[in-house]
């Protein structure tokens, strides 16, 4: 074993140095660690720390790279588990932190850069879209500090640092009650408002794909909808593919998220005869068209057979909104109204959360379920009862 060699500075200090083998990366590489110190058994003793390190598997042998390059890695790696739009939502996700943290090596991030990180985010993180220095949204420094406790994560499985300066970073309870105060969310449609909307669009050629739309489906689960996923015989809906936007310019099709999204759906009366009535109209229109019709095999296409996005029947449904003078509402979010009319009629939670293509039913209501008042007066009925029976009995 390689002993200190010692070593005379300019300034005419004496110092110690020796190489030590630290094995190899995950290219093969031979990593070969410097140890300089003021003595020659500080010297050993570091070696001797390394050696150990290194047969019991703990070793993080040091490395220059940036926080912003172990992103791209990992970024890269998790191109194995999951879809390109993830990809680019995440990438989009942590945008901020390449900003103002890429330039920091990973060895020597700490938990104070990352909590400073996340509470400028909070007090003004917004980079378009409003006013320079606008407060970002709770929820969405939230989904960053998600990103990137999953990205320092696996860094520490790599062995790259020892623990992650993000593990016991939050945002803070001040802030998280002021964003509650402050910001205004959009409320999903009460079942008078669906109701309204349905009653209004009957006329609308579209009337069929938007009442998809009104029993829980993904926007991008209607769009990917064809004709041989539904037996119009059985009334039912097969869910095996999607059409989503890539940045709201590029279609991409594929299956569906998880497998849990593949499902079939026993259609309801009214959706069921809008899709016999549409089918029939897709046939007139393609008699009409002759060669100018192209037949895709969708459910939701133009005059001339031509398949609609998720853009386009966005756009459809807000035109139609207009129209009859309700709230504008994303048709993602009337999937929040019609589960939540589902869970307080008393559709079981398994029912519920399979209807909605989620593994858990404990994430459908907790994500997808939003109790009004109105949905609580069985509650002040039972109150009633409780109490002696109605106002109008104890008269």
């Amino acid at each position: 074993m390689a002993e200190p060699k010692r070593i005379v500075l300019s300034s005419g200090k004496v110092r110690y140095r020796l190489m030590v083998d630290a094995g190899r990366d995950e290219n093969g590489k031979r990593i070969q660690i410097t140890v300089t110190r003021d003595t020659a058994r500080e010297c050993r003793e570091e070696r001797d720390r390394i050696l150990y390190q290194r047969a019991a598997g703990t070793l993080i042998a040091p490395n220059k790279i940036t926080l912003a390059e172990w992103l791209d890695q990992w970024l890269e790696y998790k191109r194995r588990d999951v879809e390109e739009t993830t990809i680019r939502t995440y990438r989009l996700a942590l945008v901020h932190v390449y900003d103002r943290l890429g330039h920091v090596r990973l060895q020597e991030l700490t938990e104070d850069q990352v909590q400073e990180f996340i509470d400028s985010l909070v007090a003004g993180g917004r980079r378009k879209g409003g006013e320079p220095g606008t407060r970002l949204a709770v929820s969405t420094v939230e989904g960053i500090l998600t990103r990137l406790r999953e990205a320092l994560g696996r860094a520490v499985v790599r062995r790259l640092i020892p623990s992650s300066p993000a593990r016991y970073v939050r945002v803070a309870l001040a802030d998280k009650k002021l964003d509650k105060r402050e910001r205004e969310r959009p409320k999903p449609w009460t079942v008078e408002e669906v109701q309204t909307f349905i009653r209004g669009i009957e006329g609308d050629r579209l009337y069929a794909p938007l009442l998809l739309s009104l029993m829980g489906l993904r926007p991008a689960e209607v769009c990917g909808q064809r004709w041989t996923d539904i037996d119009l015989q059985r009334g039912t809906l097969e869910i095996t593919n999607t059409r989503t936007m890539v940045g709201n310019v590029k279609v991409l099709e594929k299956d569906t998220k998880t497998s849990s999204g593949e499902r079939v759906l026993p259609l309801p009366q009214w959706p069921w005869e809008a899709l016999k009535k549409f089918r029939a109209q897709q046939a007139r229109e393609k008699l009409a068209a002759g060669e100018a019709y192209t037949d895709t095999g969708y459910v939701v296409v133009n005059e001339l057979g031509m398949a609609l996005n998720t853009r386009q029947l966005r756009e459809h449904a807000y035109r139609a909104m207009r129209r009859l003078g309700l709230r504008q509402v994303r048709l993602y979010d009337a999937r929040h109204s019609c589960l939540t009319y589902l869970a307080v009629n008393g559709v079981p939670d398994v029912v519920l959360a399979a209807w909605a293509g989620h593994a858990n039913a404990s994430f459908t209501k907790r994500k997808y379920v939003h109790v009004a008042p109105e949905d609580m007066r069985a509650a002040a009925a039972a109150w009633d009862a409780f109490h002696g029976g109605t106002p109008e009995a104890a008269q």
